[in-house]
């Protein structure tokens, strides 16, 4: 693998530009202390990395004790940064998740909670403007974190797209929010979004961030073709599939990892396919002489749809593995093994 420089790449049409890796941070608060997340942090930016991504209710798993420690701990960091040089990207939890202890529910993403839920973000940031901010997931009936059906009998009331739109422009002409993009959402809501905003005059989303990796390409069947022809970029989070395409679990399905820290999480990688997929991958990463994290990296890095990819960590070794990963490179032969695996055990891991 020889060197190569750190990319950086314009979100959207005309969204921050930002580095090809992205420094994810949902491990600041629970299984990291404040200067552990200080000595990533100023890891990741030695090697050139400028994006950082945050949210009101990490870490995860999120919990009333915890929540906001995230933010926190990165606006302790950012206190001693050159603000400019940085995007911040943060996000808004929506309801259908009971969270209690975040604005009594929260109970929706109306203009009354996402101003809230600003005000709290730019308060442990400490900072004046937020880069991006996200949706976290979308208010209506979804399905989301594992759940792979849309089910129509579920359908419940929820703050129109058009509203939601409406509390972000305030946002944005108030010069506490600089741009607006989308977490965890399906073909239907992002066109929905852009329309909207063509239509009003509102925010255009810059951003969609889903989860991508080897074990879960969903995004390809719709989405690629919405970022294509919109403009609109993929920020892909847990490209390691929660650990399980680093290969660890194979050998001993009870390694330290969030998985088995946290079992509440496994419902996505709980499916039947999944154990051959990462087989397959990790016999593949080693025929070509590379480590199973660093194919699924470069796989992720090397997509064109991709804006960034969120890499995190719990320890320095991982957050070098994740960035040295930046150097391999996914030629043509293995780009095609690649998709061979993928036809035969397809998501796995929706």
């Amino acid at each position: 693998m020889s060197e190569r420089a750190m990319s950086y790449r314009v979100l959207g049409e005309d969204g921050p530009r930002v580095s090809a890796i992205c420094l994810g941070t949902m491990t600041f608060g629970q299984q990291n202390t404040e200067d552990e997340a200080h000595a990533q942090l100023d890891f990741a930016l030695e090697r050139g990395i400028n994006f950082i991504d945050v949210a009101e209710i990490y870490p995860v798993p999120t919990r009333e004790e915890t929540s906001g420690a995230t933010e926190r701990f990165v606006g302790s960091w950012l206190a001693r940064q050159a603000r400019e040089k940085l995007v911040i990207a943060t996000k808004v939890a929506g309801p259908a998740r009971s969270l209690p202890w975040v604005r009594g529910g929260p109970p929706a993403l109306d203009r009354d909670n996402i101003r809230a839920a600003v005000e709290g973000s730019l308060r442990r940031l400490r900072t004046d403007y937020i880069d991006l901010y996200q949706l976290h997931w979308p208010e209506r009936n979804q399905p989301m974190f594992g759940q792979w059906q849309y089910d129509p009998e579920k359908e419940r009331e929820c703050t129109p797209i058009r509203a939601q739109l409406e509390a972000l422009a305030e946002l944005v002409e108030a010069g506490k929010v600089r741009r607006v993009g989308l977490s965890n959402e399906h073909p239907w809501g992002v066109m929905e979004f852009l329309r909207l905003s063509r239509e009003f005059g509102l925010p255009r989303v810059v951003s969609i961030q889903n989860a991508y990796s080897l074990l879960n390409r969903t995004f390809e069947s719709g989405l690629a073709e919405i970022a294509h022809r919109e403009k609109v970029s993929l920020l892909a989070y847990s490209p390691l599939a929660f650990g399980h395409l680093s290969g660890k679990y194979l050998q001993d399905p009870t390694a330290a990892g969030r998985i088995t820290l946290f079992p509440n999480f496994g419902q996505r990688y709980s499916k039947p396919n999944l154990v051959p997929a990462v087989e397959a991958y990790v016999a593949l990463a080693r025929e070509h002489g590379l480590t199973p994290a660093q194919l699924a990296l470069g796989f992720a890095y090397s997509r064109w749809f991709v804006g960034s990819t969120i890499v995190g960590a719990t320890s320095m070794a991982q957050l070098r593995e994740n960035l040295d990963a930046w150097k391999v490179a996914i030629d043509a032969p293995l780009g095609e093994a690649i998709d061979a695996v993928h036809l035969r055990y397809t998501n796995p891991a929706p």
